[in-house]
This record gives C-alpha cells, sequence and structure tokens, in this order.
C-alpha cells in the first residue's frame, strides 16, 4: 500500500500560479502512474492532469492545457502539479491519485487504487 498527502494549497488571486506536491510513502514510487483530480462544491470529481511511472507520458484536460504543468521526482517519491494563470472557476479541493495496473483510462477516477486526503485551492477575483 501507498500513502498520499498533498500540500501547497491556499488562497491565490486571479492570474496568480501554485505548485502543488503529493508525497508518497514507500520505497516503491515509481510503480506508480499518478494522477490529478479537483472537486468543487456541489461539483463532480474532474480529471486535471496524469503522469506515467517513467515520466514518459503526460495527459491534461483540456481546461488546463498550457497553464498546468504536472511532474515527477521518484527520487523524492513526489509529484508535483504546477498551476499558473489559475481562474476563480478552479476553486476546488485537488487530490493526488496512485493507479498500479494499466494506463489506458487515466481520465477516470475509478482508474486510481490510492487517494490522498486532498488541499483546498481557492483562486479570488
Amino acid at each position: 500500500q501507498v500513502q498520499l498527502v498533498e500540500s501547497g494549497g491556499g488562497l491565490v488571486q486571479a492570474g496568480g500560479s501554485l505548485r502543488l506536491s503529493c508525497a508518497a510513502s514507500g520505497r516503491t514510487f515509481s510503480i506508480y502512474n499518478m494522477g490529478w483530480f479537483r472537486q468543487a462544491p456541489g461539483k463532480e470529481r474532474e480529471f486535471v492532469a496524469a503522469i506515467s511511472r517513467s515520466a514518459t507520458s503526460t495527459y491534461y484536460a483540456d481546461s488546463v492545457k498550457g497553464r498546468f504543468t504536472i511532474s515527477r521526482d521518484n527520487a523524492k517519491n513526489t509529484v508535483y502539479l504546477q498551476m499558473n494563470s489559475l481562474k476563480p472557476e478552479e476553486t476546488a479541493v485537488y487530490y493526488c491519485a496512485a493507479n498500479y495496473q494499466a494506463f489506458t483510462y487515466y481520465y477516470l477516477s475509478a482508474e486510481y487504487r490510492y487517494w490522498g486526503q486532498g488541499t483546498q485551492v481557492t483562486v479570488s477575483s
């Protein structure tokens, strides 16, 4: 099993930037494909970005492409989400998640076995 802990959330003005981190326990972090999802109050959980085990592939939701960057440092057991040009409608709880199988439906939350507790991101206008 793996434990995931997100950090880096907070309050930021529209147009500003934040970098989220997700720290994983254990020494087998490199076997997991990783994803970021977000959920706003009263809304469904939404795919944001994903990255493969060796970081050879990255994927983004159309709404964030060009503004967000997902990356990972397997030596530090950490995955990151750099968020630039943030918009008020992107206020949400952001979650990281780990996948331990084939990485075909990376945009579906059901494909991820482990989840962090989430970190709040609030974007003010």
